[in-house]
């Protein structure tokens, strides 16, 4: 079986994040244990694992995703990654249609390699301040919502793109305070720079402490940065230690994510079920 590594939401190697793509042959998935074993394995913050429609009238493909501890209802970079992975390998071509835990999820490449996917805008509630949650990610914390139950994130607005960027959270007390994991965000310093907001995304609920760029937590980025920017349209920098630049656009209760993305393995998965 065939087993790609594809950098999302980079045009370069070893930028981005990496997830692992699995294309099945099947009309069906594979046993849960196995797919959460292949994940494990591969040992990035997700592998995405696919497989053909016969006959759906509203999606060619079925995709879940998989961290290496749990499986997960959205991922954004791993579905760019599985477009990626069918739009070069002639696999699929035009608009991608996937039918996903979280909904019909498409994905259209753009001339200039772009791809851009269409997913649900999460619904952003705001909260009180869970308690311990300004110690456990060492920053004070301006905004705190809830991205609903797709995301199952706490989006946190701290002061400033500088303290987004010194954040040394305690894993193992986020993991305690949220559903998946906690996202910290501010505005650009200098929107010059070429993004509009910053953030970084901590999971260590699901197994990933720091996760490189989060295509779904950029479902509630966008309606909230773009509420406070008044536009539609922006671009968010990850600032993880990788990085990786988000695209979006608000549209209705949808939110359009632009990225690129590389494949920098191409390989053969012996272990198969």
């Amino acid at each position: 079986m065939r087993i790609r590594i594809v950098d999302a939401f980079t045009d370069r190697p070893f930028a981005g994040n990496p997830a692992g793509v699995l294309l099945l042959d099947s009309d069906g998935f594979p046993g849960d244990r196995w797919m959460q074993q292949v994940a494990a394995e591969v040992n990035l913050s997700e592998t995405a694992f696919a497989h053909p429609l016969t006959g759906a009238r509203d999606a060619g493909w079925a995709l879940r995703w998989f961290t290496p501890a749990t499986e997960v209802g959205l991922c954004g970079h791993a579905t760019l990654a599985t477009a990626h992975v069918l739009r070069t390998t002639g696999a699929a071509h035009d608009v991608i249609a996937f039918r996903t835990r979280a909904g019909v999820l498409t994905a259209d490449a753009g001339g200039d390699g772009s791809i851009t996917l269409d997913f649900p805008a999460a619904p952003l509630t705001p909260v009180a301040l869970p308690d311990g949650l300004a110690e456990a990610l060492g920053a004070a914390a301006l905004t705190v919502l809830d991205t609903g139950p797709d995301c199952g994130d706490l989006l946190v607005e701290v002061a400033d793109e500088a303290v987004v960027r010194a954040l040394a959270p305690d894993f193992a007390a986020l993991a305690r305070l949220s559903r998946r994991g906690v996202v910290a965000t501010a505005a650009a310093a200098d929107p010059a720079a070429g993004y509009d907001f910053v953030s970084r995304g901590f999971f260590p609920a699901v197994g990933i402490d720091e996760d490189p760029v989060t295509g779904s937590a950029h479902t509630a980025l966008a309606p909230f940065w773009s509420a406070r920017l008044g536009r539609t349209g922006l671009t968010g920098l990850q600032a993880s230690a990788r990085g990786g630049l988000v695209g979006t656009r608000l549209h209705g209760d949808r939110v359009l994510l632009t990225g690129s993305a590389v494949t920098v393995i191409d390989g053969e998965l012996h272990a198969v079920p």
